[in-house]
């Protein structure tokens, strides 16, 4: 089934199943697609072929495990007039994504005050399963204007700087969000939840920069020396994307009846064509969702940067707090990309996947406009995240896309089987990182044995050039929901 193009790129043909309209391709080393092997990675990614107007490939990303309908590190691009729009290749939590803030201390200099710091980002930042934040409910004329307005909104009324946005992907704001097409019962749940970080995999960590691979360009984003520590912040559109995902499944299941060109091997992949009402509908929902996630994390940043100040007795810009970038894991846009040496306009559905676009290109902000779009590959508990640009490459085999992180290897029913989360929790304090969770629970679902080896995935998009290594950041603390 699966032919091996190099040591990084494999291909299942398009004539393996009938239905398929493009290969599958996948870019990983022998033992990620042996763990890949392991779930039904392959059999979803083949589904994916199946979807009309759907170019070059089926990909899966060096990350990639099973999810719901696409694999989560899956990317498909489809055509604006002939394809289609999958919101099972976006998933449940819409712009899902990180952001990464600097700080100019150095890890010695931050360790003495780590405990105070964790407690107040724990009591500002609400986290874990339904929890609300610091605004008790916002008015649903409120809530439109998040909705429409993305950060935007969150800077507007005093959580964070201007210059945050320029550094946000799509300067934190679709502009396409119709907030007419969003359910009642989607606002219901996302107007408690704003500014809150939700569970899951979702966290937010102290860093330090453990390794710079290029010290020009980690210069040029503020990061002077080894020892320097960050800030990664990473959740989504909490209930209300989740509400949006579950209403347009359903739409697109009952829709695809309408649409006798469009033949799925499963209803998981349930999707309608972008120029059809349903499918117009869904964009405008979607963008809704990816808009309420930006506002979301532009007002933990606010938040997190009032924690240091309390902590550390010094104002947020003295600290050097700004924002690096942020980047959206789970999305569906609207992009050119050459294909047969033709500038085409298509969907790029991402789902676990991030964008990584190369130098020079057109929505890169001027300050990164030579080195790329930054890429944040967050890892679990106690490994490692990296910091990437986006690479040439990238637009030729990936549609500028590449991993989102290290990816599952173990569901969380069988990490909770397997770890015990008082004990997950005293190795962590035992290598130096400082935890906080709501619940025992989430540190035996999210333990570091429960994911792939992150080191193994960024090499690979390093080594198959769709993104650069530039450092390698390891954790001091982390409050988890």
């Amino acid at each position: 089934m699966l032919k091996k193009i190099s040591d990084l790129e494999w291909e299942i043909s398009e004539n393996f199943k009938p239905g398929m309209r493009v290969p599958a391709r996948i870019y990983a080393n022998q033992n990620l697609v042996n763990k890949m092997r392991k779930d039904h990675t392959f059999d979803q990614l083949i589904g994916v072929a199946f979807l009309p107007g759907i170019y070059k490939w089926a990909i899966a990303l060096p990350d990639a495990h099973q999810g719901y309908g696409f694999p989560i590190g899956g990317v498909a691009a489809t055509d604006m007039e002939t394809g289609v729009i999958s919101p099972g290749g976006v998933g449940y939590d819409i712009n899902c994504g990180v952001r990464l803030l600097r700080c100019s201390l150095n890890k010695k200099d931050l360790i003495p005050h780590m405990q105070t710091l964790l407690n107040n980002l724990f009591r500002n930042i609400p986290s874990g399963l339904g929890s609300k934040g610091k605004i008790s409910s916002l008015s649903f004329p409120e809530l439109d204007k998040v909705l429409r307005d993305g950060a935007g909104w969150g800077v507007e009324n005093g959580y964070g700087w201007e210059e945050d946005l320029l550094h946000s992907e799509e300067r934190g704001c679709m502009k396409n969000a119709n907030t007419a097409k969003v359910s009642q019962k989607a606002k219901d749940r996302g107007r408690s939840q704003i500014g809150s970080l939700g569970s899951g995999n979702h966290f937010l960590e102290i860093q330090y920069v453990d390794k710079i691979f290029k010290p020009d360009i980690a210069k040029q984003l503020g990061i002077i020396e080894e020892g320097q520590t960050t800030v990664m912040i990473h959740t989504g559109s909490r209930g209300f994307g989740h509400q949006v995902c579950s209403d347009f499944l359903r739409t697109m299941e009952q829709a695809m009846n309408k649409y006798p060109d469009i033949k799925v091997p499963d209803r998981e992949l349930a999707c309608a064509p972008l120029n059809s009402k349903e499918g117009t509908d869904y964009m405008e929902a979607m963008a809704c969702a990816a808009n309420f996630a930006w506002c979301n994390r532009q007002m933990i940043t606010h938040w997190v940067r009032e924690s240091f100040e309390n902590a550390l007795k010094k104002p947020a810009d003295e600290l050097d707090l700004h924002l690096i970038y942020d980047v959206a894991h789970n999305i569906a846009k609207l992009e050119e990309h050459k294909i047969n040496g033709t500038t085409k306009k298509v969907c790029v559905h991402r789902k676990g996947a991030t964008r990584a676009f190369p130098p020079n290109h057109k929505v890169l902000p001027p300050d990164y406009k030579n080195i790329g779009q930054p890429v944040l590959l967050p890892g679990s508990m106690g490994t490692a995240s990296y910091l990437l640009v986006g690479a040439v490459r990238a637009m030729d085999l990936s549609f500028g896309s590449t991993a989102h992180g290290a990816g599952r290897s173990l569901s969380r029913q069988a990490a909770l089987k397997k770890f015990w989360g008082e004990t997950v929790q005293k190795e962590l304090e035992a290598q130096g990182t400082f935890v906080k969770a709501a619940t025992p629970r989430v540190l035996s679902e999210e333990a570091p044995g429960a994911y792939k080896d992150i080191h193994e995935v960024a090499q690979v998009s390093h080594d198959l050039g769709i993104a650069t290594l530039v450092l390698r950041l390891k954790p001091l603390g982390v409050t988890k929901g």
